[in-house]
């Protein structure tokens, strides 16, 4: 049986990520981000940090676009059965247009669709335990309850230096966006059914980081068998430094660290830190 993985591009994924699996497929449907009049598509053509240099310069409120049905409709072939990953429903319409795209569909009932209800590296997650599950050699109906199950134990802490575009575009509530923006709070936020929360008030980017690694203690469990996925946004040093300091503390099975891509970096924006167990 041929399999067919599908992710939107909050994934941080491009298209090649699976190109030494053989045997399973992979596509990445594109979000937009739009401004100064130009539209940036989310693919692995964008230059990301021309797209952070050209919005810093932009004064008017910028925007994302999910990607369309027919986005997600194309990548809906080559394959007997597809897995599909999105950003949260919470932040996107990715969903939604994915589900369209399956009701258009021929094989509607070979595609599942799951709501991450996350972002960034909690969709790697689930398309390195996707794989996993295809090569044990699972039934459909057995990976979908397992993707359930783990989609539903994953994590995500985040410390960003600025919340411009996610207070601009709504993705924040108004007391988040409140306490976010006071001049001496460096919040440390997390992600629970799709909604992003504050955790902690702290008063730097250092103690808030210290923060994220002792918050990992007390939402994870089973480190042996867990990877933590660290992205950031023009920080990589910080970024480097924190997989350091989880590793001294935690027997993850693995530590990535990876840069975010458009999407991630357009709301993360510089000195961004997002971190999925």
């Amino acid at each position: 049986m041929k399999y067919k993985i599908i992710v939107d591009s909050s994934s941080n994924l491009t298209k090649d990520y699976l190109d030494d699996e053989k045997d399973i497929l992979f596509s990445v449907a594109p979000l937009r981000m739009n401004f100064g009049g130009k539209e940036y598509v989310d693919d692995e053509n964008l230059d990301v940090h021309q797209m952070l240099v050209d919005l810093s310069k932009c004064k008017e409120v910028p925007h994302s676009s999910c990607p369309s049905p027919q986005d997600f409709l194309s990548t809906y072939e080559g394959a007997d059965k597809y897995l599909v990953f999105t950003i949260s429903t919470k932040l996107s319409g990715s969903f939604n247009s994915a589900r369209i795209a399956k009701d258009m569909s021929k094989q509607k009932d070979d595609i599942f669709l799951l709501d991450s209800k996350l972002v960034a590296g909690s969709i790697e997650l689930l398309v390195i335990e996707a794989v996993r599950l295809i090569k044990e050699g699972k039934s459909f109906d057995e990976i979908k309850s397992s993707l359930l199950k783990f989609r539903d134990k994953m994590q995500l802490l985040f410390v960003l230096n600025k919340f411009d575009n996610l207070v601009k575009n709504g993705r924040v509530s108004k007391i988040t966006a409140f306490i976010a923006n006071l001049a001496n709070i460096k919040p440390l936020c997390y992600g629970e059914e799709g909604e992003i929360k504050i955790k902690e008030k702290i008063r730097s980017v250092e103690g808030a980081l210290k923060r994220l690694v002792f918050n990992i203690g007390k939402m994870c469990e089973d480190f042996k068998n867990k990877i933590c996925i660290i992205s950031y946004t023009e920080n990589k040093d910080e970024a480097t430094s924190l997989a350091t300091m989880i590793k001294a503390k935690y027997p993850f099975k693995e530590v990535k660290v990876v840069s975010n891509r458009g999407l991630c970096s357009f709301y993360a924006l510089e000195g961004g830190i997002i971190c999925c167990f």
